[in-house]
């Protein structure tokens, strides 16, 4: 299966961020959120992460994001690519478990199809969540990332699917990847529990 990324190049960009539980101006809006237990390697829990899903922005790809979650795929899925500054990636359900050989992940997606874009007019900010994808803007399957800065240049080219609204300080713990590796995470954190709030 072919590789799920943004960028092939690691980005320098200065994250920017103060540490607080939500983010300033953002909201929670109605739903349904995914509510994200986040776990160090050694399975240390750090704390929950909400996302608030804009089912009205992109319904097919939040519709992939509530069965992936509900049927418990995400559960034990490593943050496999973490770049200071730019964001958080994960969601790779075929090669990311946790208490398997992660060496692939990033490459994989879900045996469900891939999905056409559905682009929106939400630019990337600061905890703004896109899906991954490969070079087609029509290959996105479950991979998902959280920005962890503003990054307006993904505009137009990755489909916004929600918005993080609670647990900024969690997403900004998640451990980096190597910068020199794209942002590959050598015994990565990962989502313990993943589930749907309606």
């Amino acid at each position: 299966m072919r590789k799920a990324v943004l960028l092939s190049t690691a980005l320098t960009l200065a994250a920017g961020a103060a540490l607080a539980e939500g983010l300033p101006g953002v909201s929670d809006g109605p739903g349904p959120n995914m509510v994200i237990e986040v776990a160090s390697a050694d399975g240390t829990p750090k704390g929950k992460i909400t996302l608030d899903l804009y089912e009205d922005k992109a319904p097919k790809h939040v519709a992939r994001l509530v069965e992936l979650t509900e049927s418990g795929a995400y559960d034990g899925i490593v943050f496999h690519r973490v770049i200071d500054g730019f964001m958080a990636q994960t969601g790779d359900v075929e090669h990311g478990k946790q208490d398997g050989d992660t060496s692939r992940a990033g490459m994989g997606g879900s045996d469900l199809p891939d999905l056409e874009a559905e682009f929106s007019d939400v630019s990337f900010q600061q905890g703004t969540v896109g899906m991954a994808r490969a070079q087609d803007p029509n290959s996105a399957n479950s991979q998902f990332f959280i920005d962890l800065a503003p990054a307006t240049f993904l505009d137009g080219e990755y489909t916004v699917v929600g918005q993080l609204v609670d647990g900024w300080d969690v997403l900004n713990s998640v451990k980096k990847g190597n910068p020199d590796a794209n942002g590959a995470v050598e015994e990565p954190d990962y989502m313990a529990k993943v589930t749907i709030e309606k």
